[in-house]
């Protein structure tokens, strides 16, 4: 039987937990499988051997910076990809290379999986690439009518991009939805949210100490909290979120349900949610044995 060839691009990629998440999921499927993470700086991205290699994969994954420069090696991409502008999952198929997200069906199932409900406003913190995806599942599950995209200053015209595609988007649908955007100082700590959402890398291994910077007011008047960043499992945006007594959910079990979503895509594979919860709760164990757990 033919042994399958699958990896990982970023940069860079000393962090991540994927290499242990898909091979529980291909322990699961019984694929006889390996997985492999490219540290892959911009520039050797681009280069031509780099792209060979890549191609000789059955399927790869991609995570922070590339999601969005990896498009320029594909032959093909899924609707939901040239919508967000992210790929997170390359499929090799007929020696083409077909670009997919996953994250935004990940994200929904994690938030399903924590209990929350749709409905109200919700924030957005980031414009970046998961935050694009987040953003476009909110607007597309109609899950939050009204939806405020906030970021720093340097993150003004890609946020107002991302509004103008979520309106354009929407208004073809016929979708009743309204997208605001913000700086973070302008954000008024009396607001109330049903969901604000992090997309922004501030509270990641090994910066574990940095935070979004909204008021800290804030969080008492927000119902529910996701943090995409995973590791650590508790971030400061979350353990922030916790002490005000919002809902507070952490980004494992996005990674894992994206994770997948990429088998599903790969090779046809089914996961339940009870699978998806173990391998999410042994991913922490693992990554606590790794990382250790963040001190101060």
């Amino acid at each position: 039987m033919k042994k399958h060839h699958f990896g990982l691009i970023g940069f860079p990629v000393t962090h991540t937990m994927s290499p242990f998440i898909h091979e529980e999921l291909f322990r699961l499927s019984g694929l006889d499988a390996e997985y492999t993470v490219f540290s892959l700086s911009a520039e050797e991205l681009s280069q031509s051997p780099t792209q060979e290699k890549l191609r000789e994969l059955d399927g790869f994954n991609v995570t922070i910076p590339h999601k969005k420069e990896v498009i320029s090696i594909l032959d093909q991409m899924d609707p939901k990809s040239e919508l967000s502008s992210s790929v997170n999952t390359v499929k090799k198929e007929n020696e083409r290379l077909l670009g997919y997200t996953t994250d935004g069906e990940g994200f929904l199932a994690a938030l399903h999986a924590g209990g929350i409900q749709p409905g109200g406003k919700a924030l957005v913190l980031g414009s970046g690439g998961v935050s694009r995806v987040m953003a476009f599942e909110l607007a597309d599950a109609a899950y939050f009518p009204d939806l405020t995209i906030c970021v720093r200053e340097s993150g003004l015209s890609s946020a107002h991009a991302l509004a103008e595609s979520l309106t354009e988007k929407l208004k073809k649908e016929q979708k009743i939805f309204e997208v605001q955007v913000c700086l973070y100082e302008e954000l008024n700590p009396k607001e109330s949210y049903a969901l604000a959402v992090n997309g922004t890398p501030a509270g990641m291994h090994p910066n574990i100490h940095t935070i979004p910077p909204i008021p800290p007011e804030l969080f008492k008047n927000i119902h529910a909290v996701f943090d995409a960043v995973y590791n650590p499992q508790h971030t400061p945006f979350l353990q922030k979120a916790r002490q005000a007594g919002c809902v507070a959910v952490g980004g494992m079990d996005m990674l894992v349900w994206q994770a997948a979503a990429a088998h599903k895509i790969w090779y046809g594979a089914q996961f339940d949610p009870e699978q998806i919860a173990e391998i999410s709760a042994k991913a922490v164990i693992e990554m606590q044995r790794l990382f250790g757990e963040p001190k101060g």
